[in-house]
């Protein structure tokens, strides 16, 4: 029975497509090594065979191979942009699978990063302090993250002042949950340079004249008094967002409270036709038993893509506690950007780089967004997260001891500072 390449380092596992590349397979243990006097044979199977150079009857690309100091090095041209399978055969025995992914060079110069942009603390309705929720992230393997409390914009500078003068490698970034008077919808400020809530206060007669403003450029679009305020409200908090540099993201247009949806389906829909937001909550923080929430969200954004709609997205978790054992870390975005700058990271999900992905405990990982996105994401959830994960968790406990007073913490963060960046260097390093 073959086996995964655990006990293995296997580098690169993505590569360029349409070019040769040098696999290198090096056991980490003494039982995983092998024999130099044996003659191996590396079967390699593309995923996708109906490419240009190859067909089925072609099918499979043998190389017979021998070990040297215990490892492998297989060369093979990766054709396309797709996952390969490499199968080593000892005698007639599959021995050990390995895959690798080839990429197109645009996607190949990105790097995928994790992310949770829509959570709360303690400072509104969530259980922890904004500290406490951002280490949480890193040990659940994100990137990226931001507290975004009901009406209050100081708890996403809390968790960042919390460990001002720390070299860590998580990134955390400012944001809200926006709450407009007399609007029921609900709006995300991620990375925003300063609040949109407290405009409300300060700006209250601007904020209501140029609102009325927006309804008469509108009436004729929107008939109902009702929808009509909504979506203006909206239209100005989004431009609001941007202003301040930061992402503005449409929530949960699905989400049910007791009396129904929160935002009404016209509503939505004219929230859509105008696009006023940055990105769509495809996916947000639903219990067991709301997922019909996100199945609905779904298919909304699946129909409105059908229709010719350009429509950035992300997943988020909505989680109002890091240890309820609901909703933190069920669902998050995958950003393919060039870096895990805040710029990067909002270009990146503006020009349609980015995932949504929902990992429900006990069911399989849904993926949404570009078909040629999911595939990829698919591949790294399954091939690469796993210790990218492993070694974010090392951090995040770390910063965790820190806030506790550990002193001794911030000399094993800078220990653990750069693991992510050099696994990634090497699951991507390009050896001809």
């Amino acid at each position: 029975m073959a086996k995964s390449d655990n006990g293995f380092k296997v580098y690169p596992k993505i590569v360029p497509a349409d070019k040769e590349t040098v696999i290198h397979i090096v056991p980490l243990y003494d039982h995983s090594r092998f024999y130099d006097d044996v003659e191996y044979r590396a079967v390699c199977y593309p995923v996708d065979y109906s490419t240009k150079v190859y067909d089925k009857s072609q099918r499979p690309f043998v190389q017979h191979i021998k070990s040297k100091d215990g490892s492998f090095c297989i060369r093979q041209y990766f054709e396309g942009e797709q996952e390969h399978i490499i199968y080593i055969y000892a005698g007639e025995e599959i021995i050990h699978t390995f895959n690798v992914y080839s990429l197109y060079e645009d996607l190949y110069k990105l790097r995928p990063y994790k992310g949770d942009i829509h959570m709360h603390s303690y400072c509104s309705d969530g259980r922890e302090c904004p500290a406490y929720v951002a280490a949480s992230c890193r040990k659940v393997g994100l990137d990226f993250m931001a507290v975004t409390d009901h009406e209050k914009y100081y708890p996403s500078i809390e968790a960042q002042e919390a460990f001002e003068g720390l070299d860590i490698d998580l990134k955390i970034f400012r944001g809200e949950e926006i709450h407009p008077p007399n609007n029921w919808v609900h709006m995300v400020n991620f990375g925003g340079k300063f609040s949109i809530n407290e405009m409300f206060t300060t700006h209250k007669e601007q904020y209501q004249k140029e609102v009325a403003e927006i309804e008469k450029d509108i009436e004729s679009y929107v008939s109902q008094a009702f929808e009509r305020h909504f979506l203006a409200s909206c239209m100005w908090c989004f431009d609001r967002i941007r202003e301040a540099g930061g992402l503005g993201v449409f929530c949960h247009p699905y989400w049910r409270n007791r009396t129904g949806y929160d935002t009404s389906t016209l509503l939505t829909k004219y929230m859509l036709d105008k696009q006023p937001f940055d990105a769509l909550e495809v996916i947000s923080g639903f219990t067991y038993g709301e997922l019909e929430s996100n199945s609905l969200q779904v298919e909304f954004y699946h129909e409105q893509q059908a229709k010719g709609k350009r429509i950035p997205i992300v997943g988020v978790t909505d989680a109002h506690g890091c240890d309820t054992g609901e909703l933190f870390g069920w669902y998050y975005t995958i950003v393919f950007s060039s870096d895990d700058t805040l710029e990067g990271l909002i270009s990146s999900i503006k020009g349609l780089r980015s995932v949504a992905v929902e990992a429900v405990p006990g069911e399989h990982e849904h993926v949404y967004g570009s078909f040629r996105l999911v595939k990829y994401a698919h591949f790294l959830i399954r091939e690469v997260f796993p210790l990218h994960d492993e070694l974010c968790y090392d951090e995040g406990n770390m910063m965790l001891r820190y806030i506790t007073g550990d002193q001794g913490a911030k000399d094993l963060l800078s220990w653990v500072k750069g693991q992510t960046d050099t696994f990634y260097n090497y699951i991507f390093y390009e050896d001809i």
